[in-house]
């Protein structure tokens, strides 16, 4: 597969150039050394596409957990406490989850909601989503995951790999696609989401 087009928002690509050109190398070699053709696995009962042979999003996601998997990109998993009152938000939220439960309850949190969020990729503060799957699933990665990973100081730069339009044109309808998702982030101004951000758009 190749990189067919890419969007850095707030210099997130400049960010991985200058300071982890390494590992820019490494999500490259990772998409190249997949072969698309392998994955039109899937038969289509779609009424416009019956018969067709398409790419299986379920396949490729397990092709590039191997692939990141050999280079030692791991998941990771974020934790954290949940609480309504801004300020103590504020204040707790570089804190291990276990120490925001403490702070929460001493400043009269009786019963704070734990909840957590987990990346598919994770390295050197660098977090990598690839997503073949609906647009939900996109818009939460990009407006609420890596900015949730960001704010805690878990990562600081976020990547989401996402086919092109020509790619998803031979998936079943419903999943996201690079020009689509790029709009909405342009939509929402220069600063939004408030966190460095690079979205590649491949294909085979």
């Amino acid at each position: 597969m190749k990189i067919a087009q890419k969007y850095s928002h707030l210099n997130g690509e400049e960010y991985l150039i200058v300071h982890h050109n390494n590992l820019y190398k490494e999500i490259k070699d990772v998409i190249v050394k997949i072969d698309a053709s392998k994955f039109l696995t899937k038969i289509s009962k779609e009424k416009r596409k019956v018969g067709s042979n398409l790419f299986s999003p379920i396949a490729l996601n397990a092709e590039f957990e191997k692939e990141f998997s050999k280079k030692n990109w791991a998941e990771s998993r974020y934790n954290y406490y949940i609480t309504l009152n801004r300020e103590l938000m504020e204040k707790s939220v570089l804190m291990t989850a276990k120490e925001q439960k403490e702070f929460l309850v001493a400043n009269g949190e009786k019963e704070p909601i734990y909840s957590y969020n987990q990346t598919d990729f994770v390295k050197d503060k660098i977090a990598v989503e690839v997503q073949f799957g609906k647009y939900a699933f996109v818009a939460f990665d990009l407006f609420v995951k890596h900015m949730l990973f960001y704010s805690g100081g878990v990562i600081n730069l976020g990547i989401e790999i996402l086919p092109t339009k020509k790619m998803q044109a031979q998936m079943s309808s419903g999943p996201a696609y690079y020009e689509g998702e790029v709009y909405n982030v342009m939509r929402q101004g220069r600063n939004s989401p408030p966190v460095p951000l690079l979205i590649l758009g491949i294909e085979p």
